[in-house]
């Protein structure tokens, strides 16, 4: 892994990024730097294929930002036996997810980088993107970072969504990759057995790993 000063100006920089977004935006798709419910569930649907949801299990959820993930689950598997811990490096995310699910049981929020505990899943939903004015090679040293996090954390799998690169380029401040780099990362320095889902109608791709 890196060593953690080294990726300091990257998680000040997402921390930041992520408390003004919430801050103008509220609890919302937009508060996370996504354009609508619909296509930010639509991720949601590509990363929970990691899960089995036919018997208890627990997820941890890196970069969970207000909880969405787990207002989605609640809706769509409601019988789901599931233990849920939400990470994040904004604090106002937490303090948003911690307000919306208070009552809940089995259901955490903490602040950082670090992932607490082990789970069976781990998954990260668009915390890849957002490179802003990082260095390429920083920026990929915070993401293979990020993975071998969630892959020493995780039992049986976890699931993480990229933006593919595009022939037209992209805006400035976004990471957008080619599929092969990641999968080979995951398989070969991750130890991992890797499914690659794409073509679910947005540029990007998402990673099911499983260890080998």
């Amino acid at each position: 892994m890196v060593a953690p000063a080294a990726l300091a100006p990257v998680h000040a920089g997402i921390e930041a990024y992520y408390g003004a977004k919430i801050a103008f935006h509220g609890a919302t798709p937009r508060g996370v730097d996504w354009t609508c419910a619909p296509t930010q569930e639509l991720r949601f649907i590509q990363l929970l294929k990691v899960c089995d949801f036919a018997r208890p299990f627990s997820l941890n959820d890196i970069g969970c930002g207000y909880g969405a993930l787990i207002g989605f689950i609640l809706r769509h598997h409601p019988r789901a036996d599931m233990d849920y811990l939400g990470v994040d490096l904004s604090p106002a995310m937490i303090r948003r997810a911690r307000r919306r699910h208070r009552a809940a049981d089995r259901r955490r929020f903490v602040v950082g980088c670090d992932i607490p505990r082990t789970a069976d899943y781990a998954v990260a939903s668009g915390i890849m993107n957002v490179m802003l004015d990082q260095p390429r090679e920083l920026w990929e040293a915070f993401a293979a970072d990020t993975l071998e996090r969630m892959r020493a954390s995780s039992r049986l799998g976890f699931a993480v969504n990229f933006l593919a690169e595009k022939p037209d380029g992209s805006p400035p401040g976004l990471y957008r990759t080619d599929p092969a780099r990641w999968t080979s990362f995951c398989r070969e320095t991750l130890r991992c057995d890797v499914e690659l889902v794409e073509g679910y109608g947005m540029r990007e791709f998402t990673i099911l790993a499983r260890p080998a």
